[in-house]
């Protein structure tokens, strides 16, 4: 096997593992509570060493908004993917469909989530903070799509915009128990704030 095939085999390997610790971890937070559970309940629950858990995840915190590394790139791309003659705000719109295929594939788990990353303070924080970043990818994306080299400050506010409205979708649809449909409340969302 060539060095490149056993790097790839390598991260296959890394990210299923990552999963996995992934998966016991918000078990154990949605049965017992995020402050409740230490590293080493994480660790015995998936089987490895707290030195394991550590070189996959720094913090506890790491372990619930690992689903969500990527996302600014996610968004950026999808946005970048989007019809050239369609308007900024359609766009954005239409992006965000790739940071909310984890509800159509798991709408109870998604729930559960977002009600765990809403209701425990150091996981809301962390996840704003994560979210931050999303901004300039997508403000880059929209500067793109208009032939500038840099974003303007119309493209960063569209950007945030974009993002608010995803958060105050969010808290709709945790408010009403997943009872609503989150891609409906997303397109309220942007309908509220639609230029036309």
């Amino acid at each position: 096997m060539s060095g490149a095939g056993r790097t790839h085999t390598r991260d296959i390997a890394r990210a299923a593992v990552r999963a996995e610790l992934t998966r016991v971890a918000l078990e154990l937070f949605r049965r017992d509570g995020f402050d409740k559970v230490t590293l080493d309940d994480l660790a015995t629950a998936a089987g490895v060493s707290r030195s394991t858990f550590l070189r996959y995840f720094g913090t506890k915190e790491d372990a619930v908004l690992a689903a969500y590394d990527g996302s600014d790139r996610r968004l950026a791309d999808a946005l970048r993917g989007r019809p050239a003659d369609e308007d900024d705000w359609t766009a954005l719109r239409r992006a965000m469909d790739s940071v909310t295929t984890r509800y159509h594939q798991d709408p109870a788990g998604s729930l559960a989530t977002t009600r765990l990353v809403r209701n425990t303070p150091a996981l809301r924080a962390r996840s704003l903070e994560k979210q931050y970043t999303w901004r300039p990818a997508l403000a880059g994306a929209l500067a793109e799509r208009a032939g500038a080299e840099q974003p303007t400050l119309a493209h960063a506010v569209r950007a945030a915009a974009a993002l608010d409205c995803l958060n105050v979708t969010l808290d709709h649809w945790l408010a009403a128990d997943g009872a609503l449909d989150l891609v409906d409340l997303l397109d309220g969302a942007f309908a509220a704030l639609s230029p036309r």
